[in-house]
């Protein structure tokens, strides 16, 4: 009961009436670019920073859409190709028409590997060829080596989103706070208190606030997508370079 009385008299204070002379209307519209045009430097620098983070954000976002969009698609045709090829030559004369998945260049490296194992065994004058464990195993690490640069390579840029999605908040806070003391050494410069000396502080500070969210919202949620993504051609990878390998055991062991 006493807060709620509390609080009905500091609305009340906030509320009487100033001189219109004293705020300027445009200084409390409800415009958004209004309060832009009147923000202080440190808020623009806040704002045209979190506004940079969106749009480096954006343009990640967009171009790692269109990245896993064209893997997935040249992914199952590739595998598709490599299960009907009767020969890995042909396999790998067409890994250049798919270079947007990651497969045909794991399929290159595990290719030169067999060949090069086959060139050092290769008898003279005869055709049959044995593999050990030891040149399995040869071509099984140029597998994972390949797989680990090709994911190295989708892994890029990942790291901005975690920190954009991580950072913005804190930067539209810092842009809050430094609002708040605006409005706040305002009110002190007036003999009146009212609504409209606070007004344009914390509309400043609400926006900054805003345009954190906006930045980290949509790369925290593209983060997220787009890790599940890594760990799904991952295991495409992994399938695949353990296919390569079956088959390698099967035609030469």
């Amino acid at each position: 009961m006493h807060g709620g009385i509390a609080i009905d008299i500091v609305t009340l204070l906030l509320l009487q009436a100033t001189p219109p002379e004293l705020v300027p209307p445009e200084a409390v519209s409800g415009s958004l670019w209004t309060v832009f045009a009147h923000a202080s430097g440190f808020a623009f620098a806040i704002l045209l920073l979190l506004i940079l983070f969106s749009l480096l954000s954006w343009s990640i976002i967009f171009r790692k859409w269109m990245t896993f969009r064209q893997i997935g698609r040249q992914s199952r045709e590739f595998v598709s190709f490599f299960r009907k090829s009767e020969r890995l030559s042909e396999v790998h004369a067409a890994c250049e028409h798919y270079h947007g998945s990651p497969l045909p260049g794991i399929f290159s490296a595990g290719y030169q590997e067999l060949n090069a194992q086959i060139q050092a065994l290769k008898p003279p004058q005869t055709d049959s060829i044995t593999l050990g464990d030891r040149h399995i195993a040869g071509v099984q690490r140029a597998l994972e080596r390949a797989a680990a640069a090709e994911l190295s390579v989708l892994e890029r840029s990942m790291s901005w989103l975690a920190t954009t999605g991580s950072v913005t908040p804190f930067i539209g806070l810092l842009g809050t706070v430094i609002g708040i003391i605006n409005a706040f050494n305002g009110l002190g410069m007036v003999k009146t208190a009212s609504i409209q000396a606070v007004a344009p502080g914390i509309a400043e500070a609400l926006i900054a606030t805003a345009a954190g969210l906006f930045a980290a919202i949509p790369a925290v949620i593209a983060y997220n997508h787009f890790l599940a993504r890594l760990k799904g051609v991952a295991a495409e990878m992994d399938d695949f370079s353990m296919e390569f390998v079956n088959l390698v055991e099967r035609s030469f062991r």
